[in-house]
Formats: structure tokens, C-alpha cells, sequence
């Protein structure tokens, strides 16, 4: 993803806010957490929704909201991806 800029930093989750899962497509527990997620068309990052397909940066990750789910797609660091 080459416009950096235009997605949103939202900085690490609030535990205390609701927030989506966030996992990897390659992660053991993807199937479990996508099963226990109901397709949603939003996935929450501190309290705010973000419609399905939409990106964010938590820090060090790029995160694409998949159904309900955080997907971490890599680098979040536009100086270093």
C-alpha cells in the first residue's frame, strides 16, 4: 500500500474500548477467531468502526478490517515497510 498518508494511525487498542480481534492470515487461530466473530460489516478499533475493507495503521502493523476481524497485513512504517 504506497499511500500511507491516507490511512489511519489509531494507535495501540484500549482494552477498556471496544475493539475487533486482530490476527494473521497464516495464524493457527485465524479459522478459530474468524468462526467466533460473526461476519460484521465493521470491525472496531478503540470505540470507532471502520466498514469492512477499510485500513488502519495500530503502530507497526497495517491492519485491513476483514468481516470483523483485524487482518495484519505487514509494515505499518512507511519509512520502513
Amino acid at each position: 500500500m504506497s499511500q500511507f498518508g491516507s490511512v489511519p494511525h489509531v494507535g495501540a487498542q484500549d482494552p477498556e474500548l471496544q475493539n475487533s480481534p486482530i490476527t494473521d492470515e497464516v495464524d493457527e487461530e485465524y479459522e478459530v477467531i474468524r468462526q467466533e466473530v460473526a461476519e460484521a460489516p465493521a470491525c472496531y478499533f478503540n470505540d470507532v468502526a471502520y466498514p469492512a475493507g477499510s485500513y488502519v495503521r495500530d503502530g507497526t502493523s497495517l491492519l485491513i478490517c476483514d468481516k470483523g476481524v483485524w487482518v495484519n497485513l505487514g509494515s505499518g512504517d512507511p519509512d520502513n515497510p
